[in-house]
């Protein structure tokens, strides 16, 4: 289960009320607002916690998002764009969010870069319909898979810091 420190951040991020998607344009403008009001929170938090870890920004429709992701281990930053299309059968299904450049290099990812959330994540997201939104994918979904990942790749050797690689 998430540490206490996780638990605050993400009781602190205001619960989802509109039950409505893409495919229902009218709601679906209303469930942006409160994803955007949600995430605009989180991000507020983070930063007033010293833990400002993400930029996201969507297209028109808000079905498109993309954005930067980074980790800083042992007092280097590194970063990654990350990205993902908001499903069709949103919010009953969650997200999967994408680092491309991470493809292939560990096995906690699915092809095209899609980050592993299945055991841990998706059946809290499901739980939770339509409460959870973007802001709960970053917190509980992203957060702690880069807290996990980043390290091992960095120890194994798999990644390097963009300072530290061969030209």
């Amino acid at each position: 289960m998430a540490d206490e420190a996780t638990r605050k951040a993400v009781s602190e991020i205001p619960l989802l009320k509109t039950n409505s998607g893409p495919r229902d344009k009218e709601l679906w403008v209303q469930r942006l607002r409160e994803e955007y009001l949600a995430l605009i929170k989180y991000v507020e938090n983070n930063k007033a916690a010293d833990n400002d870890w993400f930029r996201l920004e969507s297209n028109k429709e808000g079905t498109r998002w993309f954005g930067k992701c980074w980790y800083i281990h042992e007092l280097l930053k590194y970063e990654f764009d990350m990205e993902f299309d908001i499903p069709v059968t949103y919010p009953a299904t969650a997200p999967e969010v994408a680092i491309p450049e991470l493809d292939g290099k560990t096995a906690k990812m699915y092809r095209g870069g899609k980050i592993c959330l299945t055991d841990h994540f998706k059946p809290l997201w499901a739980r939770n319909v339509p409460k959870f939104g973007l802001a709960h994918l970053m917190a509980l979904g992203l957060g702690p898979w880069l807290a996990v990942e980043i390290p091992d790749l960095i120890a194994k050797g798999i990644i390097e810091h963009k300072d530290r690689q061969k030209s």
